[in-house]
């Protein structure tokens, strides 16, 4: 039987009303992909927070930590693209985790529908502050001085910890032994207990133990100084490569295939959080600079970093089975 000219049109509608039904009905299941007590987690759950509020749907987080967001990548991958299911997501997991492995675990920019992006902070580097190093020179020395040369810790491999201390001691000619964590919770405990020398961290979490007198700040991975930490120099003040000034970002995405209408929604919903005072505190505390976004630049913001990081984990060959 022939469907009428104007069937496409209502079936359409009616996927419309489904999934805003769905949206009003479902407990939204936030996906974080570090373990709890992790800047990312806090971030997340910041988020997942506001946007329940605005939205007036509730929602459930769901920490998935593991093998630097990849356990939590495939968790997502496989549940329904019903738009019940969305994961806060890093510049980690979208712009180097795949590119670390020779076979690639995901597509960063084909696997996932951008929903927003969230706000971006920057990195810093430190030391534990009873080692005495006060300066990136004094690392250099450590680094040279010992057998088997620095010991960094980081969240995971292909973290931008990880890349970014890499680059480091690889533009620096400092010999370096990496030491990966599952999160960034595990990796601050091991530097402030001295199992390791050093670690690059979000200046979030550094800020808050530099302030306890556990950790001293080596430098900003940013053009400009924080105004977190206006005392410590930008990566190239300290006399490191100016490349490394690319702060962290962190985003919300939806498996590929998700109904527009549900992203749209949450995209507005982040939007109007940047003008929510608990939200904007609670990110402020974090040293998030929080920005506006459509759906498409979660992909863009992407594509741009890839374009930096691919080519020096080429250079670096950072690529495993």
């Amino acid at each position: 039987m022939k469907l009428p000219r104007r069937a496409p049109l209502a079936l359409a509608a009616l996927t419309v009303m489904a999934a805003q039904a769905l949206a009003q009905t479902t407990p939204l299941q936030v996906i974080a992909q570090q373990p709890p007590g992790s800047g990312s987690d806090a971030m997340t759950r910041a988020w997942a927070e506001c946007a329940a509020r605005q939205t007036g749907q509730p929602n459930v987080v769901m920490n998935k930590p593991g093998a630097n967001g990849i356990l939590a990548i495939n968790h997502l991958k496989g549940l329904p693209a019903d738009g019940a299911n969305v994961m806060s997501i890093g510049m980690s997991q979208m712009t180097i985790t795949p590119f670390v492995h020779r076979q690639m675990p995901y597509d960063p920019i084909k696997d996932f529908d951008g929903i927003a992006v969230i706000g971006t902070s920057p990195l810093v580097l430190a030391v534990p502050a009873s080692a005495g190093i006060r300066k990136l020179a004094d690392l250099e020395k450590l680094a040279k001085s010992q057998p088997g040369g620095l010991n960094f810790g980081s969240p995971g491999k292909g973290s931008p910890a990880h890349l970014l201390t890499t680059a480091l001691t690889e533009a620096m000619d400092w010999p370096a032994t990496h030491v990966p964590f599952v999160g960034e919770a595990a990796g601050l405990n091991a530097l402030m207990g001295n199992h390791i020398q050093a670690m690059t961290l979000v200046i979030g979490t550094a800020a808050t133990q530099v302030k306890a007198g556990k950790l001293v700040p080596l430098a900003v991975f940013a053009a400009e100084r924080s105004a977190l930490m206006p005392d410590v120099p930008t990566i190239a003040e300290a006399g490191g490569p100016t490349v490394l000034a690319r702060p962290a970002w962190i985003a919300v995405v939806a498996k590929k295939g998700t109904p527009a209408a549900v992203v749209t929604r949450l995209n507005d919903a982040t939007n109007k959080c940047r003008t929510d005072s608990t939200y904007v505190e609670r990110m402020t505390a974090m040293s998030v600079s929080l920005v506006s976004s459509k759906p498409g630049d979660v992909q863009a913001f992407a594509e741009r970093d890839i374009a930096v990081w691919k080519p020096l984990i080429d250079k670096l060959g950072l690529a495993t089975e």
